[in-house]
């Protein structure tokens, strides 16, 4: 017999894969530009303004009796149509992926519900991407939007107050993509515009608008607007 013995073979763990070493490759893949979930002791420095200096506000404003009709922001969505992915199928991957730099989220894909022979569309076939951004996510969007995506649009002087909905939502289109601060112009393919919608409880446009503006969306000034029409 051989001096050395041959060594015995490990068995195998209990519990099918568990013990090995995960693959390349596995598990959920990430959208460049998704930022990780924050701490639990984290709030954006919006909730302790909100709860601070909006309620206050508005509790003045309309004379509110009960906490509960307090108005407060439920969701911000985001969404880019994609009409050309129809040429072009990589459009899509661009969107996503720039979509997701700017709100810190993994977008969506809208899908075409019917075919439509005009446009060369087909059932199944993307036609836009969006975002929802709910709690933290939608706060740090918010605050992002504010300090430092409007101040870098050309010319600006507010956003118009014409979006409102009747309902207490409040949509404004943007232009441009390259207003956000997480977009790096050389990597743009192209110019693309974006619909970005705040959804609030308020039950009027005058308590939304008041909650939006005390939030710190800087609305265009009323009298500006009517010397622009003069």
């Amino acid at each position: 017999m051989s001096a050395e013995k041959a060594k015995p073979k490990a068995a195998p763990a209990k519990g099918g894969d568990k013990g090995k070493a995960p693959k390349a490759g596995k598990g959920p893949q990430s959208v460049a530009g998704e930022r990780p979930a924050p701490p639990k002791d984290y709030s954006p420095r919006m909730i302790a303004h909100y709860n601070e200096k909006v309620v206050p506000a508005l509790k003045n404003t309309f004379g509110y009796t009960n906490p509960m009709e307090i108005p407060h922001l439920v969701k911000i969505t985001v969404n880019v149509g994609c009409g050309d992915a129809t040429q072009n199928p990589r459009v899509v991957d661009s969107i996503v992926k720039e979509l997701a730099m700017i709100t810190g989220q993994k977008p969506a894909i809208a899908k075409a519900r019917k075919s439509v022979s005009n446009f060369k569309l087909r059932e199944g076939m993307p036609v836009g991407v969006f975002v929802t951004l709910r709690r933290h996510v939608m706060w740090e969007f918010l605050d992002r939007f504010i300090s430092l995506t409007t101040p870098r649009m050309r010319d600006f002087r507010g956003l118009p107050d014409r979006g409102f909905d009747g309902r207490g939502n409040y949509t404004v289109g943007l232009r441009e993509q390259i207003i956000f601060p997480e977009i790096d112009l050389d990597q743009v393919e192209k110019i693309r515009g974006m619909d970005i919608t705040f959804v609030t409880t308020a039950k009027s446009d005058k308590e939304s608008y008041e909650l939006l503006k005390a939030l710190g969306i800087p609305f265009r000034k009323r009298e500006d607007k009517t010397a622009a029409a003069a």
